[in-house]
């Protein structure tokens, strides 16, 4: 076991698997000052869940941390690549905080606007289709197995679900689906906080602003033309404090938190939930036994693998927490992660726990009034894709050829880049 004075959570082992530093954290210094962001590392469940309650304590508009970790990250560039980043960030629309980075009530202003599409009785009308996705995802995952029966399940199916689910939500034309994919995949990218290219950093600002543009394009399509979808319900809503339409820069705000979140959290989720089943045989056999315990399974996957690691939070008062001093306008990195495996919180934090009681109680979709509004469809996709996979396939295990997965290291989200695996098909009744 490390020791408080060993952890760096900066150091390119703990990004990639963090969970000993957290230990160690939570046992001696449940709030840690880490002076290289200038920001307090908290990693209790306790304290984290109380902050995200205190929302009167603890803002939730952390925009000017997120600036200063682009601001960071541009200034590592050659001064050319700065150049051409700043020409391609002239022509975009700006961006105002909208539901991620904003308190009450203006938080509400929004979130009202979106949350008629996540209700219990929407989601479950959504069942047929999203269920007829993972059926034609998991037919071309099976056609997808190279010579020695190895496919890359995130490519083949992690990400082509949750992507597919979210751009016929949003509206998105088949034909701009291409360009959508790999935008939506490189704007969480952003998210990671984790070094770029020079060429990387300037073909994800190029993707930014070609779907910029295709979003634009939508918002006024629907405003002439609506239709079933999310884009026209954004178009088209008005602000009941002013009574007008949802700017650009507004409707876009929304609609990037759902494209990051729409599909990132889930696919990861996917990956890492498959992982744990290629790992653990034993977990394969019970669900298939009991198809059942597939919700506890995702809850647990979400548990141990958190798809977002933390969010922080600004003091807007002096405060303390867990008897930790915090000044007012100082951050706070709460990280869910950590507090998922809390053995304060849950027994045996480390393991798939297929009886676990309460397995929902975990943060991975946050708590409070910035709680995921997308979690009861990230649930669905999970439930009906892993239900699905493990009705209709056996014997998950790791692909001999390739090498162990590992995570890609990153401050914020965590996800497997790559996860080859093998399986064998249920042969089927005559």
């Amino acid at each position: 076991m490390a020791k408080i004075e060993d952890v760096n959570i900066f150091d390119l082992e703990t990004l990639v698997n963090p969970y000993e530093a957290y230990q160690v954290l939570r046992n001696e210094a449940p709030v840690f000052y880490v002076p290289e962001l200038n920001i307090h590392y908290v990693t209790r469940y306790d304290l984290i869940r109380g902050a995200l309650k205190d929302t009167k304590t603890f803002s939730s508009q952390f925009d000017s941390f997120l600036n200063l970790s682009r601001e960071a990250a541009m200034a590592s560039m050659p001064a050319d690549v700065q150049q051409a980043l700043k020409m391609i960030e002239r022509k975009m629309v700006a961006i105002p905080p909208t539901m991620l980075t904003l308190d009450e009530p203006d938080h509400t202003k929004y979130r009202s606007l979106v949350s008629q599409l996540f209700t219990g009785s929407l989601i479950k009308q959504s069942e047929a289709q999203v269920q007829s996705i993972v059926q034609e995802e998991i037919a071309k995952l099976t056609a997808s197995t190279d010579e020695l029966g190895s496919v890359d399940f995130m490519s083949a199916f992690a990400f082509a679900v949750p992507l597919r689910v979210i751009a016929d939500r949003l509206g998105i034309p088949s034909s701009e689906r291409t360009l959508f994919d790999e935008a939506a995949i490189a704007a969480a990218a952003g998210l990671r906080l984790s070094p770029q290219t020079p060429d990387k950093m300037l073909h994800r600002a190029q993707l930014a602003l070609d779907l910029q543009h295709l979003m634009v394009d939508l918002i006024e399509a629907r405003r002439q033309d609506p239709r079933d979808d999310m884009i026209t319900l954004l178009a088209n809503s008005r602000l009941e404090d002013s009574n007008r339409l949802l700017t650009h820069g507004e409707a876009l705000s929304i609609l990037n938190q759902f494209l990051v979140a729409g599909h990132e959290t889930t696919a990861s989720t996917f990956g890492w939930g498959m992982l744990m089943l290629c790992e653990r045989p034993e977990l394969q056999a019970q669900i298939q036994a009991d198809i059942g315990l597939v919700k506890t399974f995702v809850e647990e996957a979400l548990r141990i693998e958190s798809p977002v690691q933390g969010l922080p939070r600004v003091a807007t008062t002096d405060t303390s927490l867990g008897g930790y001093p915090i000044k007012a306008g100082e951050f706070v990195m709460l990280r869910y992660g950590s507090a998922n495996r809390d053995e304060r919180q849950f027994e045996d934090p480390d393991r798939v726990n297929l009886q676990r009681q309460k397995a929902g109680m975990q943060l991975a979709f946050g708590s409070g009034v910035h709680h995921c509004i997308g979690a009861p469809l990230a649930r669905q996709e999970l439930n009906l894709g892993f239900a699905s996979l493990l009705q209709q396939m056996q014997n998950f295990r790791l692909s001999p050829q390739h090498p162990q997965p590992q995570a890609q290291p990153s401050f914020i989200l965590r996800n497997l880049p790559q996860l080859h695996i093998c399986f064998d098909v249920h042969p089927q009744p005559n």
